[in-house]
């Protein structure tokens, strides 16, 4: 226990001088025309010493929340603002993917078209493509509504849970177990999914591969063989060939959902401490409209 501890301490410790260290030489990582620096920016990005530097501004923003609690309502409106404003815009993306998935079964079944171009208005630029590549880009869109519109369901109340235990309980009851899901739950499970998915990002984008289980040491050696090699292979000869894409917005997902749980974290102790008055506080949900009250929550 004690040299847990320790370890613990000493990695808050060196969160900070990290941190700073980075601020200070940004060159070091962000510099990729040097392969060792592009090295450094994959193995930092799903390492411990990465995980405690957020961890220590999430210590010290917090503390700050607990000194002066209109900071953490800002933060919280903040976070749940960008939430919603990337949702919103990215809610137009189902309409993108029915107008083309329209525009696929219009194009090929009445005009019998194997490629089908698009040119923008006033642009002398085209984008030319079979159908088998318009009709598997469906999955991209459908992809962008899940992975961006996930905080943005959260805050608005649209997201699935079971209440059998929650429902019952009073205010200071239920934010106690809001606050516990949101740090045990919401927060670990982004974490590891954030560790694998990062590597498994950059094992699509440069060879020789990389893996969570790989040292420092170890990749800044690969760096003098490492080139770009981005995934441009589809499921079918002619399909959509951009599946890397996939694999960035699987870490959008991851850092919304992180962001949103530590929104969510603070909303929760603040209506815990300030009592029932402050449940729902400068909470931004969409409406119908007036007079549609009765149908809130089922669109």
């Amino acid at each position: 226990m004690l040299d847990a501890l320790i370890w613990l301490g000493t990695n808050i410790g060196l969160g900070f001088y990290n941190l700073i260290y980075a601020i200070t030489h940004p060159g070091l990582w962000l510099d990729w025309s040097n392969k060792e620096n592009l090295l450094r920016f994959v193995y930092y990005g799903g390492s411990v010493e990465f995980f405690f530097v957020v961890f220590d501004l999430f210590l010290v923003v917090t503390v700050a929340g607990l000194v002066w609690r209109k900071f953490m309502w800002g933060c919280v409106r903040v976070l749940e603002g960008f939430a919603n404003g990337i949702g919103r815009l990215a809610a137009w993306a189902g309409l993108i993917m029915v107008l083309q998935q329209t525009m696929v079964v219009f194009l090929q079944s009445i005009f019998r078209l194997g490629e089908i171009t698009l040119t923008p208005i006033g642009l002398g630029i085209g984008l030319t493509y079979s159908v088998g590549w318009w009709s598997e880009g469906l999955k991209f869109w459908n992809a962008v509504v899940i992975a961006l519109c996930v905080s943005y369901a959260f805050v608005q109340g649209s997201h699935v849970r079971v209440d059998l235990i929650y429902a019952p309980l009073k205010h200071r009851g239920k934010r106690l177990v809001d606050m516990f899901g949101a740090l045990f739950l919401m927060v670990p499970a982004a974490v590891l999914t954030w560790m694998y998915a990062w590597f498994f990002l950059w094992r699509h984008l440069i060879t020789p591969k990389v893996s969570a289980s790989d040292k420092l040491d170890l990749m800044l050696r690969k760096s003098k063989i490492v080139k770009w090699n981005v995934e441009t292979i589809a499921f079918s000869p002619d399909g959509f060939n951009a599946y890397f894409m996939f694999k960035i917005l699987m870490l959008c997902f991851v850092a919304l959902v992180l962001l949103q749980a530590v929104a969510f974290f603070y909303r929760s102790f603040l209506e815990f401490v300030e009592g029932e008055g402050s449940a729902d506080k400068y909470l931004d949900r969409d409406t119908l409209g007036e007079g549609e009250e009765a149908y809130e929550g089922t669109h």
